[in-house]
């Protein structure tokens, strides 16, 4: 089941996700907040810091496409829906706020359509969309369906001009039914709090609290009755357990005596007995991802992997089908395989899918899981080039493990496409130029530029990822280029061709020395415990 889809997520849900089956549902998808958010790669001490594309462009506008969408909203079977988006176009015209609206709501009625009866709906926004978006999942899912509003604070205070701070996301919590999959999840009591009520201590060390044996109001039956002599309709009460209940405890010792005469008795509620507190609809105790986080990929807007475990743990139970239809750096795959659920991750990035899948083989070496969408042939690749000049750039980048070079407007062509940092001495970091062509034709002069590329930026070597077969001219200028005569006594050639056919049949590879094994270019992930304890989180 495990599946990683590079492709529109409207797309994908109606091509490859059947009805009915999808337990969970997280998504987090762009804020509209009208920013760029760049890539921020490993960048070696002594490099440039240019290493960074433009992951996504988080800014929507009314188009051709947005129009379109809107039109099969209101021809789908919803009419609440249809009726809804009818309102908000009044209301917002063609604006940036309306495509945004456009865009998500055609696809929550297909992520509507895919979970199950017993599934659920985690919708992760912040506050300059979360009204409008929770009257939408009304129409969608159903106002008898809202299940929270999960507050995350995901920032530390901060000052703001002429506001108070935004320091908080908004998570929608919705089901599919009224019979949802759900697991209580606790946390520890603070200390403030067990130092009041359970601040008894019995004979073994145990702490414990008095609770109240009996309940408001008096009863007819036998918990009305008096026990020991005591009748709790004396004072409108009645006893919350029957006397013969109440005599097993008593036998148990955990009925607590005070010596005072006349005084009524408690029940020991034993603190190592109890399983916390239920979780809250505000979480403040899970940090966001800092620059030092140990699980920092770099990636803009990526989420704590506790936050995705508290949701999945909530709303899931292991063997179930956990989906996230913009799932970025892949932190609820993440989640969902250190959970033992299955998973299946969607993404419009090449870029996206490529981390994803390095973060999890560097996690779980040996995972097994299917990559759609990317090429995996000659043809595929070029259907990719024409596509997308830039995804394409992207995916031949990660075939050589190389980090893309900077991204859609920064300018004119700086030769680079990607970059290899790599070490082959314990006394510096060496770097490698990667070029791609997509084109059908190539030769000898976008060689020499290679070449001219390497020197001015005192690269090692230079790599030359074509779609097209090379020219024997080509060839010939690149070994006139000489080698890289490495510290470790082998060398490399200075100029390597290698072409996307080769790279994908496995016959060609990038040649280099890295005593880094790769992680100088990209940040890798400590491999996961074999059998990761199932954790409580507190809220």
């Amino acid at each position: 089941m495990n599946k990683l889809y590079f492709g529109d997520n409207l797309v994908v849900l109606r091509e490859h996700i059947a009805d009915e089956s999808i337990d969970l549902v997280y998504l987090d998808p762009p804020f509209n907040s009208n920013k760029n958010y760049n890539i921020l790669f490993n960048n070696p001490k002594g490099q440039k810091s240019e290493a960074q594309i433009t992951a996504f462009e988080d800014t929507w506008h009314w188009g051709d496409e947005a129009e379109r969408e809107y039109t099969e909203i209101l021809h789908q079977p919803n009419t609440d829906v249809a009726e809804m988006i009818l309102s908000f176009r009044k209301f917002l015209k063609n604006s940036d706020m309306m495509a945004y609206l456009t865009m998500m709501t055609i696809r929550l009625l297909e992520l509507h359509r895919v979970l199950k009866p017993t599934g659920s709906l985690y919708l992760h926004c912040d506050p300059t969309a979360s009204h409008y978006l929770k009257v939408m999942m009304d129409m969608v899912f159903g106002v008898e369906n809202y299940r929270n509003e999960i507050i995350w604070k995901r920032s530390h205070g901060h000052n703001s001009a002429q506001r108070f701070g935004a320091n908080h996301d908004v998570i929608l919590f919705y089901g599919k039914t009224d019979k949802v999959t759900w697991n209580t999840v606790y946390h520890n009591y603070d200390e403030e709090y067990l130092s009041k009520p359970y601040r008894h201590i019995d004979k073994d060390g145990r702490r414990y609290k008095h609770e109240n044996p009996t309940g408001a109001g008096i009863s007819r039956g036998v918990t009305g009755q008096p026990w020991r002599g005591i009748d709790p309709s004396s004072k409108g009460r009645h006893w919350a357990k029957t006397p013969d209940e109440m005599e097993k405890l008593d036998e148990e010792g955990l009925i607590y005596w005070p010596d005072k005469e006349g005084a009524w008795p408690y029940i020991k509620k034993f603190l190592d007995e109890m399983s916390g507190v239920p979780g809250q609809d505000i979480w403040v105790d899970i940090d966001p991802i800092n620059m030092m986080a140990a699980e920092r990929m770099g990636y803009p807007t990526q989420k704590p992997l506790a936050l995705l475990e508290r949701i999945i743990n909530a709303s899931s139970n292991p063997g179930d089908v956990v989906l996230d239809p913009f799932c970025g750096c892949g932190t609820a795959v993440e989640a969902a395989q250190k959970l033992d659920r299955q998973w299946i991750g969607i993404d419009i990035t090449s870029l996206a899918i490529s981390l994803i899948e390095k973060r999890l083989r560097d996690r779980y070496p040996g995972i097994n899981f299917e990559v759609i969408g990317t090429p995996k042939d000659l043809q595929g690749a070029r259907d990719l080039a024409i596509r997308d000049k830039y995804q394409f750039q992207w995916w031949a980048c990660s075939l050589v493990n190389a980090q893309p070079y900077q991204g859609k407007k920064k300018g004119s062509d700086t030769g680079i496409d990607g970059l290899i940092f790599f070490q082959d001495d314990l006394n510096a970091v060496k770097k490698i130029i990667v070029s791609v062509k997509g084109g059908e034709g190539v030769g000898v002069s976008q060689i020499r530029d290679l070449k001219g590329t390497v020197d001015r930026e005192k690269a090692a070597i230079g790599i030359f990822i074509t779609l097209a077969e090379p020219t024997r001219p080509m060839q010939t200028e690149a070994v006139s280029a000489g080698y890289y005569e490495s510290s470790l006594g082998t060398s490399y050639p200075k100029i390597q061709i290698l072409t996307i056919e080769g790279l994908l049949s496995g016959q060609q590879k990038a040649e280099y020395p890295d005593l880094a094994r790769g992680g100088l270019t990209f940040k890798k992930s400590k491999p996961a415990e074999k059998d990761p304890s199932q954790l409580e989180f507190g809220l």
